[in-house]
C-alpha cells in the first residue's frame, strides 16, 4: 500500500482564501436568485477542530517507539489505535505490542518522503475546516438528530487506505488522496493499476470537503439499493446527489457529482438523448443483472454504447434529473421525507421526458 513521491509548492493557501470568498459570493447569489430558497444557517454554532494526527504519528520518536506512541495515544485516545488497527492493519498499541511498533517504525520510514511532500500542501487547514463547519451547518438544519463528528483529523495512510472514514469518535480525512491529480505516485504505473486517470483526476484538496460530506450522508442513509431493479438504483443514487446540493449549495456540481465540467456540459445538451439510449433497452432499465448495472452505476472512464466523452457512472446523474423533477413537482419536501421517499414511486410519479 505504500510508496514514495514528489510534490510542486503551489500556492494553496492564497488559491484557497480566494475560493472561500468565491463561495460566500455564490451563497449569496444561489439564495436570491431564480427563486431557489437556502436557508439562513448562519445562527447555527458548529465547531469543528481539525487535528493534526499525521504531523504527531511523524513527529514519533521512532528510537524510542515504543513510550513515543503509547504518549501519541495519550493525545489521541480517540484515533491512534484505530488508525494503527484499521489503516495500518496491525494489532493494538498495549505494552507487548512488539509487532505493532516494528509496523508503525517501518511505515514511518517508508513513508517519511511522501509526509514531507505533502507537507507544504496541507499546511493551513483552516480553508477545509470553514468548508466542513458550513456544511455540518446545513446538516444540523435539516437533520437536527444526527450526531455529528467532533472532531476531524487528518492523517497519512497507504495509498490503498480511504480518502474518508468515519470512526466512532472522528471524522478521518486520508491526505495521501488529495495530493493533486498530476502527483507522481497517481501517475506512476502502480498508482494507475490502483487508481486510473479518470479516479485519480479528482485526489485534488477541492474535492476533500465533498468526500467527507457524501461520507456522512451515506452514514445518515445507508445504502440500501443493492438487489433493486436498475432505474431504483439509478434514482436512489440520484437521491444522494440532491442532497448534496442541500448540504453544499456553494460548491460547484462538477465537486460533488466527480464528472468534469465537459462531463457535465455534455450531459445537459445531450438529456434527451441519454434517457433515449435507456428506453431503447428499457429491459435493461428493469433488470437486477449486477453486470449489466455496472455499465451504468459506478466507477467507469465513459458509458458504454454512447460516446467517449460521456461519464462513467451516468445511471446516477440521470436518477439525480429524476429526483430534480420529482422534488419539482413535491415542492416543500424536506430531505429527511425525500430520502426516505421510496425511488419507484418517485420515477413513476416524475413522469421525466426530457427533450
Amino acid at each position: 500500500m505504500g510508496m514514495n513521491t514528489n510534490l510542486h509548492n503551489t500556492n494553496v493557501c492564497k488559491s484557497m482564501k480566494r475560493n472561500a470568498l468565491f463561495l460566500v459570493v455564490v451563497v449569496l447569489l444561489y439564495s436570491c436568485g431564480n427563486g431557489t430558497k437556502t436557508p439562513d444557517v448562519s445562527g447555527i454554532t458548529v465547531t469543528l477542530p481539525v487535528e493534526r494526527f499525521d504531523q504527531a504519528f511523524f513527529a514519533v520518536d521512532t528510537n524510542n517507539i515504543a513510550p513515543s506512541l503509547h504518549n501519541l495515544a495519550e493525545r489521541y485516545p480517540y484515533f491512534t489505535n484505530d488508525f494503527v488497527v484499521n489503516i495500518l492493519g496491525v494489532e493494538p498499541l498495549n505494552d507487548t505490542s512488539f509487532s505493532s511498533f516494528a509496523a508503525c517504525r517501518n511505515f514511518i520510514s517508508t513513508y517519511a518522503s511522501l509526509k514531507d511532500s505533502l507537507e507544504p500542501k496541507f499546511r493551513d487547514l483552516s480553508w477545509l475546516q470553514d468548508q466542513l463547519q458550513q456544511s455540518f451547518r446545513f446538516i444540523k438544519y435539516y437533520f437536527p438528530n444526527y450526531q455529528l463528528p467532533k472532531q476531524a483529523v487528518t492523517y497519512i495512510g497507504p495509498f490503498d487506505a480511504p480518502a474518508v472514514a468515519l470512526t466512532p469518535a472522528v471524522m478521518a480525512i486520508g491526505l495521501q488522496l488529495f495530493a493533486g491529480r498530476n502527483f507522481s505516485f497517481y501517475t506512476s504505473l502502480q498508482g494507475q493499476e490502483i487508481y486510473p486517470k479518470y479516479i485519480s483526476r479528482r485526489f485534488e484538496p477541492d474535492y476533500m470537503a465533498a468526500d467527507c460530506i457524501k461520507t456522512i450522508s451515506e452514514d445518515i442513509f445507508p445504502d440500501s439499493s443493492e438487489g433493486r431493479p436498475l432505474i431504483e438504483q439509478m434514482v436512489d443514487k440520484g437521491k444522494y446527489w440532491w442532497l448534496l446540493e442541500k448540504l453544499m449549495p456553494a460548491t460547484p456540481d462538477s465537486i460533488w457529482s466527480g464528472f468534469s465540467q465537459k462531463q457535465l456540459d455534455w450531459c445537459q445538451a445531450n438529456e434527451g438523448l441519454i434517457w433515449n439510449f435507456f428506453l431503447q433497452t428499457s429491459d435493461e432499465l428493469y433488470t437486477i443483472d449486477p453486470d449489466i448495472i455496472k455499465n451504468y452505476i459506478g466507477e467507469a472512464p465513459n458509458t458504454p454504447g454512447m460516446p467517449d466523452i460521456s461519464p462513467g457512472n451516468i445511471g446516477q446523474w440521470v436518477g439525480f434529473q429524476i429526483v430534480k423533477k420529482w422534488a419539482q413537482n413535491n415542492s416543500g419536501i424536506s430531505p429527511l421525507n425525500l430520502m426516505r421517499t421510496d425511488p419507484k414511486r418517485i420515477f413513476e410519479e416524475a413522469k421525466y421526458k426530457p427533450r
